[in-house]
């Protein structure tokens, strides 16, 4: 995890993101590399480690063009992306649980008494949740995640788009998904810039910063 990158320079990661809009239509990111990108993003934190984010990664000319009238001011960067990753939030992340302890316990990162109590503890209280809770939970950790993602592509060489311009009633059952269980967070696009995007404008610290 983390071998294939091409910039370590975090200071350089973090100041040198930019939301690319254009990208470089020659530029294709191997499914392999891909995939490790979204493995890497998943080290983001999540409430009781259920990592509720999911992605549908949309590459193909058919998944790029069923996607392009849901995105229709964001249309330069699904034309041109590498990929365009629809980033959502599953209501129903308990369902893992029990396979996401039992793992920690067979990689020696939690004693088997304590996944025993977490597991009942979680599935006493979170199937019982109200809906509304349970997306809002999902929306902010798929949200850490995302940002994860963007900062990780950087690493890899590559550029991203955070998007919340789409048709979020339509966008996840077009992928043939349940949107009843998944809800779309936002759609990050991913590529390799042909035009660098702009620096913008922070508020100082001052003015965001509130001292008790």
């Amino acid at each position: 995890m983390l071998k294939n990158i091409q910039n370590n320079d975090f200071a350089n990661i973090v100041t040198g993101r930019r939301s690319v809009k254009l990208y470089d239509e020659d530029v294709k990111i191997p499914k392999e590399e891909l995939q490790a990108i979204i493995q890497e993003a998943s080290l983001a934190p999540s409430s009781a480690n259920m990592q509720p984010w999911r992605v549908i990664v949309v590459h193909s000319p058919d998944g790029k063009n069923k996607l392009r009238p849901l995105v229709q001011f964001n249309t330069r960067q699904n034309d041109t992306s590498a990929a365009m990753l629809i980033i959502l939030g599953d209501t129903q992340s308990e369902l893992y649980v029990e396979e996401i302890y039992n793992a920690a316990v067979e990689q020696g990162k939690m004693p088997s008494e304590v996944r025993d109590k977490q597991v009942a503890q979680i599935m006493s209280m979170f199937p019982q949740v109200p809906k509304e809770l349970k997306i809002e939970i999902a929306k902010t950790d798929a949200s850490l995640f995302a940002m994860q993602l963007m900062l990780v592509a950087r690493a890899h060489g590559y550029d991203t788009n955070p998007m919340g311009g789409f048709e979020r009633d339509q966008v996840v059952s077009a992928f043939g998904l349940d949107d009843e269980r998944y809800v779309p967070v936002m759609i990050l696009s991913i590529g390799k810039a042909k035009v660098a995007g702009h620096e913008s404008v922070r508020l100082p610290s001052e003015e965001i910063t509130f001292w008790r």
